[in-house]
């Protein structure tokens, strides 16, 4: 593989539960994927859809944008994943992070896999790509290193409007925060993090929006314990395990089927999500 890891950075990996930064995508491919999401907005809009678009940019958005399983795809990116997970490698999830200029909004200490109904896996990574400038001032991701070595530990609903989760879930243990890393990133670059690494971030006090495209791969090896069914898509290798439904790439933006297969995903996968919570969800961009 062109693109692999070396054997320090996979245990750098293994120790610290992240890896970052890694040079991934060129400034030109970086300009074409942000181009992409503006001409996907503007799709989005003449299709009537603008009201929802936030919750389709954050859920699943490769089940309906063609050139995010393109970047999904890249050797670039997949050859270091494959250093990591191995030569079968599913998509569970990919969505846009995008928090706007001057905002108060933030990302509270948690843990990844509290919600997800795929219990205490190791088969899964997250990708974090950034698309713009990421820092302190645009609210980046913060790591505690080593964390993911604990088990997943309890969590408190929140439900405060100021936080990006869901259900404003933060962990109910103390944080060691006096020794969280900054995930500084430049546009192109990536972050790998473990489902039980403790992250939070920032509010974004910047003039930009801090925009990032984060994909969930998994090994055919893990389960969805949860709900009655879960989906994903095969990007390299095979899939022995048959645990999953397999869904095809979206041929067009937003295309009516592919909307009505993405609104059966996310009801299906609502189960795991909502797992335990004391009210409604709100809706997260």
């Amino acid at each position: 593989m062109a693109y692999s890891l070396t054997a320090d950075q996979v245990d750098q990996y293994q120790r610290d539960g992240f890896l970052f930064p890694l040079d991934v995508f060129v400034k030109d491919r970086v300009d074409h994927i942000l181009g992409e999401l503006e001409h996907a907005r503007t799709v989005a809009r003449e299709k009537g859809l603008e009201p929802e678009l936030a919750q389709l940019l954050r859920a699943n958005t490769h089940y309906l944008l063609p050139f995010v399983n393109e970047v999904a795809r890249a050797p670039q990116l997949l050859d270091r994943v494959e250093s990591i997970l191995g030569p079968n490698i599913l998509l569970w999830s990919a969505e846009f992070f995008i928090k706007a200029a001057h905002t108060d909004k933030i990302v509270s200490w948690h843990q990844d896999l509290t919600y997800w109904g795929l219990g205490e896996t190791n088969e899964e990574m997250t990708a974090w790509l950034a698309l713009s400038d990421v820092n302190v001032e645009s609210g980046c991701m913060r790591f505690v290193p080593g964390s993911h070595h604990q088990q997943i530990v309890p969590h408190r609903d929140t439900f405060d409007a100021t936080n990006l989760l869901s259900r404003g879930q933060e962990v109910a243990v103390d944080v060691a925060e006096e020794d969280a890393v900054d995930v500084i990133l430049d546009p192109g670059q990536v972050s790998f993090h473990h489902g039980r690494m403790f992250h939070a971030s920032g509010p974004n006090r910047s003039a930009r929006d801090r925009i990032g495209l984060a994909f969930r791969f998994i090994t055919p090896e893990v389960k969805q314990l949860v709900a009655k069914r879960d989906y994903a898509m095969l990007v390299r290798g095979i899939d022995e395990g048959k645990n999953w439904i397999h869904v095809s790439p979206p041929g067009r933006l937003f295309d009516p089927a592919d909307l009505e297969l993405h609104a059966r995903i996310r009801q299906d996968q609502s189960t795991a999500l909502a797992e335990g919570a004391e009210q409604e969800l709100y809706t997260a961009y």
